[in-house]
This record gives structure tokens, C-alpha cells and sequence, in this order.
């Protein structure tokens, strides 16, 4: 059966263990949900794509990347992310996590 259950959740701070960033999740896919393309392109590692994938808001950056559960670590530091969109996804920062910022529609 494709798909794990995730180790991280969205609002949980992470850091990148091959390219040493932190960053906080903003949106979780079960498997892979890139092209093809874009795998053979950018995931040199070669991560499983049966397994969680992560897109992040990376810190004191303004891009957001998409990320396999095997890269990424629990932070060791708890402290805000400092990124353009925190504020468009998130609430408050607990001293460990963000929550989800509530959508009236």
C-alpha cells in the first residue's frame, strides 16, 4: 500500500539534513505528488516516492521547496521562521510550532 503516515505535520519546524536549512511545513502529500520531470531533475538523492513528501517555507529565504520525509530532521532550536508567507499560512508560533491560520470564505 503506497503512503506512510507522516512524521512531520504542517506548522512543525524541520531541518534539511543535506542542505542544512530550516524551514516550517506548510502542506503535506502521502507520496510524490511531482512530475517525472521535475524528479529526475532535482532529486538527485533519489528519495522513495512512495513515502511523505513536504512542502516547506525555507528560512530567512523567499522560495518554498518540496522536500522527501528521508531529508528532513526534528530542529533542535525552536525559533519563528522568518519567510514571506508564514504570516499567509500561519497564526501563532507557540515556541515549537505555527498553527494554521483560520480561513473565513
Amino acid at each position: 500500500m503506497p503512503g506512510h503516515e507522516a512524521k512531520f505535520q504542517i506548522g512543525e519546524l524541520i531541518h534539511h539534513k543535506l542542505f542544512d536549512y530550516l524551514g516550517v511545513v506548510f502542506d503535506v502529500d502521502p507520496v510524490f505528488s511531482g512530475s517525472d520531470m521535475w524528479y529526475d531533475q532535482v532529486a538527485r538523492s533519489r528519495p522513495p516516492k512512495d513515502k511523505p513528501w513536504y512542502h516547506v517555507l525555507v528560512d530567512r529565504a523567499d522560495h518554498t521547496t518540496y522536500v522527501a520525509e528521508q531529508n528532513l530532521a526534528p530542529v533542535d532550536e525552536f525559533k519563528p521562521i522568518s519567510h514571506t508567507l508564514v504570516d499567509h499560512y500561519f497564526g501563532e508560533f507557540d515556541g515549537k510550532r505555527y498553527s494554521l491560520r483560520r480561513r473565513l470564505n
